[in-house]
């Protein structure tokens, strides 16, 4: 049974979903791939705990590295995009072509894309380190202005109030 409860968040509101063989989701409060939540129950769950925890030690800049045990659900191929992203480092961002190159698959941009954009389990796995090969910041699944928000926490963006100041 997968157990999920809702967290406070700089964020908005996170959905934290998690069971005995690890931390299956992270939702932020839209979507735009929202998981599956067949089977899932509201309530309380050590790990969701840690999670909470160590999501307010991101927030509060006191944690670059997350230790959780992990349990995403999709294919093979996205699995290994997904455990890619924990190689990128807090602060740093990489390219779209960059991960390509990192997963094994340099031609297979579009799908390290979609596969990217598909993570269940944003900020963890940080999918919000990929950016454009031009620096821009293209699509994420909670919203831009939340990449853009974790990306400045992390010190990877200049805050847009520090860019004239």
């Amino acid at each position: 049974m997968i157990l999920y409860r809702h967290l406070d968040s700089p964020v908005g509101l996170l959905t934290v979903a998690a069971t005995d063989a690890g931390l299956h989701a992270i939702e932020f409060p839209r979507n735009r791939h929202p998981a599956d939540r067949h089977g899932w129950t509201e309530g309380d769950h050590a790990l969701i705990d840690l999670a909470a925890r160590q999501l307010d030690e991101y927030f509060a800049a006191e944690r670059q590295v997350f230790d959780l045990p992990l349990a995403p659900r999709g294919t093979d191929f996205q699995r290994t995009v997904w455990m890619t992203l924990a190689g990128i480092g807090y602060g740093e961002t990489i390219s779209y072509a960059q991960l390509a190159q990192r997963v094994g698959k340099p031609t297979a941009m579009r799908a390290v894309g979609a596969a990217n954009g598909r993570n269940p389990l944003p900020i963890v796995l940080p999918c919000h380190r990929v950016i454009g090969a031009d620096g821009s910041l293209t699509g994420f699944g909670g919203g831009l202005p939340t990449k853009q928000f974790l990306l400045e926490l992390e010190g990877a963006l200049a805050k847009a109030d520090d860019l004239f100041g």
